[in-house]
């Protein structure tokens, strides 16, 4: 019969499996894995950081060519925490990198650009690039694309011709928007610009990439061929650097591009000029009721005088947005054109000729009959009017020739306006006024004061906003170019 072990010695032995096992728990140290997560959510564990980092580096050698950097980064909702178990399974780095590759794009170091939007019914634009130097030389590009890059260089280097008895001189460019700028982790999805011309490109144009080709007729202006392709001459000669001014030549079979701008940035010029302006002599109508109607005759012949014209002018993206009348000077007087008409009796019938200029001198149109941006509104449209600025606020505006005023109203964008009848086919309209002169129904005669230049409704300065309309206003009617008339 075999021997027993004695309960005394099954007791030891089995304390010293206890303690043997008890110091080797407490003697053995923690693995250290890594907990990887995208967006707050579990990818899983790892064992090494860095791998995974070198893994995502080295897969990804088509971004680095693309965009011409050396290193590719993970995607920036990435977290790779350090963690301490006695667990031993893990995740492989090619299924964690794997995971990562279809949920999120992978990312570059570079710069996050924010132009801020100037109102609340706009949105901030948001710029990617490589390096700093690639926005700043975009916006430099974007100046000269406004100013010239002749006049942009001399007003940087402090090269400008002084003004002797005529002539401009730029005394600021800047550019209007706030941008702010940040080291980012950029995700390869975004746009990201690697060159400046690009990036100038949008500056000017937006997103308005299409561009067309237009082939010159006989007889074809820069003025032309800009007001029947709906662009400004300004958005011309941008798409045509070769031509330096609507005054240069086009021959029949040219080929030119039609751009639609939309800028990203407002590019201010603030201008000091003295300029030498004929003013035109006016005609002035003197009634004889010893005369027949009809029986006119010219007792002074007109001449036209000139004055100097001091002037500050505030330009964004190439197109007037303010100006300053400083000062005007007489080099010769206007003799005005006599005429002597039979019969006192004021028609309430304009003439279709001689109209009279609406403003006092020292005018400038400060915007014509074309297609533009509308400062204001930032819409894209035909401005059917001219724009006459510089004869400063409050200066007198006058109706060019006989009629019955048809309205006298305030509205959103015009403001205070007048709208005068010639009941001859025409009507013109003057808007912005700061006060009017006049009451509905009431006849003028012509060079009658009707109201007073302003800034009311939408201006950016005080002009008239004077239009031409052949048939009612707004009612079967339709506007010409005032010009046309002169």
């Amino acid at each position: 019969m075999k021997k027993l072990i004695s309960y005394p010695i099954l007791i030891i032995i089995s304390l010293c499996i206890f303690f043997m096992g008890y110091n080797y728990k407490v003697s053995a140290d923690p693995n250290i894995y890594y907990q990887v997560y995208l967006n707050g959510k579990s990818l899983g564990i790892i064992q090494s950081k860095n791998e995974l980092e070198k893994y995502i580096d080295k897969k990804n050698n088509e971004f680095k060519k693309k965009f011409g950097v050396k290193t590719i980064y993970a995607p920036n909702g990435l977290e790779i925490k350090k963690l301490e178990t006695y667990k031993g399974t893990t995740s492989t780095v090619k299924e964690v990198y794997d995971t990562i590759e279809k949920t999120d794009p992978f990312t570059i170091k570079g710069y996050q650009f924010i132009i801020k939007a100037k109102d609340e019914n706009s949105k901030d634009v948001v710029i990617y690039t490589l390096s700093k130097k690639i926005f700043n030389q975009a916006v430099e590009s974007t100046i000269k694309t406004f100013v010239g890059e002749e006049q942009y260089t001399n007003y940087k280097n402090g090269t400008q011709n002084a003004i002797t008895t005529t002539g401009s001189l730029i005394e600021n460019i800047y550019v209007d928007e706030d941008v702010t700028v940040k080291k980012t982790n950029i995700p390869v999805s975004e746009l990201i610009y690697t060159d400046s011309s690009s990036l100038a490109k949008f500056f000017v144009f937006g997103n308005n990439v299409e561009t067309k080709k237009y082939v010159v007729k006989v007889g074809d202006t820069i003025d032309d061929v800009a007001f029947n392709n709906e662009i400004s001459v300004e958005e011309f000669l941008i798409s045509n650097p070769t031509f330096t001014s609507s005054k240069n030549l086009l021959f029949p079979g040219q080929e030119v591009t039609i751009g639609i701008t939309d800028p990203q940035l407002s590019v201010v010029v603030e201008e000091y000029i003295v300029k030498d302006q004929e003013v035109h002599y006016q005609t002035e109508i003197k009634y004889d009721d010893s005369k027949v109607i009809g029986d006119d005759e010219v007792i002074q012949v007109g001449e036209d005088g000139l004055e100097r014209i001091t002037q500050r002018i505030k330009y964004v993206n190439g197109v007037i947005n303010y100006v300053d009348p400083l000062g005007k000077e007489e080099l010769k007087p206007t003799i005005n054109k006599v005429i002597i008409k039979g019969d006192k009796y004021i028609p309430t019938v304009g003439s279709t000729s001689n109209w009279l200029w609406p403003t006092n001198s020292g005018w400038t149109i400060s915007s014509g009959y074309v297609y533009r941006i509308n400062p204001v509104s930032g819409s894209r449209e035909i401005h059917a009017a001219i724009d006459i600025s510089g004869t400063g606020y409050g200066s007198p505006i006058y109706a060019v020739t006989n009629g019955v005023v048809s309205e006298v109203a305030t509205r959103y964008q015009d403001g205070k306006y007048v709208c005068i009848n010639h009941n001859n086919g025409y009507y013109t309209c003057y808007a912005h006024m700061s006060r009017q002169n006049v009451s509905a129904n009431q006849t003028v005669e012509r060079g009658q004061i009707i109201g007073y230049v302003g800034n009311s409704g939408w201006a950016t300065g005080p002009h008239v906003h004077f239009e031409v309309w052949v048939g009612k206003p707004w009612n079967g009617g339709r506007r010409i170019n005032p010009l046309v008339m002169y």
